[in-house]
């Protein structure tokens, strides 16, 4: 069985003809994306199949510029009569569009060059997984969730996906680059039931390669604990107290930083962080790496969605801002160079320079001593303007660094400004989620809303 419809020379040529097309037509400058992939979404619940979804796709996008005005428009047919349709439309809409004198293709010197653009990331491992095996592999991730105790006796479902997809970006300042890439998950969501108590928890597992996945059974009985865990929950008294983030919630955390040192909110003038840069953000033990270079991971790649070469780089260091997260759209709104972060950051990761090796999520609850250890957050109480931060949530009580009881129902907040420089520690206990890497993260004092 072939991987793909069209080999990587097709789709280049593909993108090669439609910019000409462009330029033919008058576009003063264009960029190509085709683009194609295919993969398998099964969805089991009760240990019966729910739903089956078999994905193939194909794209062919274009945008471009007629001096300072743009257009883009988009096909899936790569009929020649569909791209000259499609090149004529987006140069249609160029030329009744306003003028934007930031508009444009990336500047000449900051395009990948060959060298650059091919370099390995390990970032393809296809996984043509019959509909009767994700399905067995659902079944057996569910079936391990509900024999890990009687009082699992429901399931919101168990999942499996995968996709493998290529693309080609080409643009008329001479870059033609692409490669192709996968992505595979697994999911759980057990319910747990104990007199009135009920408690639904979840867990996946995503990786570029289906040998770097949870194994079913482990990722099942890991989702049913977590449930169980919950049964009995209840609020705790209004209060100020320490607050220890568990790691996927911490990397939701650094998602917020990354939102508001991102350059469409800071040329809106909409982010609590406005002019930061060189200044004193987080405590001075606190460092965040950017790494594009990391073989395998989600957040990996030679160059961002505008062909710009990506770099490896201090984001944060010491607790003070070394840079943003700029496209050449945003740097040239504020007057700076970009950062090759077109489509969002590149693996990041949280770091301080306190965590020791043995700080894992036991010694961080000794380190929390006495508060809320959160593992769940809801709402989307998060106002970049003004950095303030309120949302549900629900996690465990501990006490001298011992865990007490669950707790739901109750509500957190402050302020990102605040709780950037109150990080008092991070744990060793890192886990990737998306693009983001950390450990649990411990914040100084919250309120917690009973």
């Amino acid at each position: 069985m072939t991987q793909f419809s069209y080999t990587e020379q097709h789709l280049q040529s593909l993108a090669q003809g439609a910019l000409q097309l462009a330029q033919k037509l008058g576009a003063s400058a264009a960029v190509v994306n085709v683009s194609e992939g295919h993969g398998i979404a099964i969805n089991v619940r009760q240990l019966q199949p729910e739903t089956v979804e078999l994905m193939r796709d194909k794209g062919l996008g274009i945008t471009v510029h007629l001096g300072m005005r743009r257009g883009n428009a988009s096909t899936s047919d790569f009929s020649d009569a569909s791209i000259e349709s499609t090149v004529k439309a987006a140069l249609d809409i160029a030329r009744y569009t306003a003028e934007d004198d930031c508009a444009g293709l990336p500047d000449p010197d900051r395009i990948a060059n060959a060298e650059q653009r091919t370099r390995p990331l390990d970032l393809y491992f296809p996984w043509l997984l019959p509909t009767d095996q994700a399905v067995d592999i659902a079944r057996e991730m569910e079936a391990a969730a509900l024999d890990t105790d009687k009082a699992i006796a429901n399931s919101d479902g168990a999942s499996v996906s995968t996709y493998q997809g290529q693309f080609v970006m080409a643009n008329s300042a001479g870059f033609v680059g692409g490669y192709p890439y996968s992505r595979h998950s697994f999911g759980v969501s057990p319910i747990a039931k104990r007199g009135d108590s009920m408690q639904r928890e979840g867990w996946y597992s995503s990786s570029r390669s289906k040998d770097k996945l949870s194994s079913p059974k482990e990722l099942g009985r890991y989702a049913a604990q977590r449930a169980l865990s919950r049964l009995g929950a209840r609020k705790v008294p209004t209060c100020k107290v320490p607050i220890l983030f568990e790691a996927p919630l911490a990397c939701g955390l650094l998602g917020s930083f990354v939102q508001a040192v991102s350059g469409g909110a800071l040329y809106r003038k909409s982010s609590f962080l406005l002019d930061s840069l060189g200044k004193q953000v987080f405590p001075k033990h606190i460092d965040i790496y950017e790494d594009p270079f990391i073989l395998g991971a989600f957040g990996s790649a030679p160059f961002d969605d505008e062909g710009v070469a990506t770099q490896a780089r201090q984001v944060v260091q010491g607790g003070v801002v070394q840079g943003y997260f700029l496209g050449s759209y945003s740097s040239r709104k504020l007057n700076m160079p970009t950062t090759g972060n077109a489509g969002g950051a590149h693996n990041l990761r949280l770091i301080s320079r306190k965590t020791k090796p043995g700080d894992n999520l036991v010694e961080m609850l000794k380190k929390l001593d006495t508060g809320l250890f959160l593992t769940d957050v809801m709402g989307q109480g998060v106002n970049y303007v003004n950095g303030d931060y309120s949302r549900g949530a629900s996690g465990y009580w501990v006490e001298k660094g011992i865990i007490q009881f669950p707790v739901e129902e109750i509500t957190i907040a402050g302020n990102l400004k605040t709780m950037f420089k109150g990080i008092t520690a991070i744990g060793s206990d890192e886990i990737l989620r998306g693009t983001k890497i950390s450990g649990s993260v411990l914040i100084n004092k919250m309120s917690v809303a009973g």
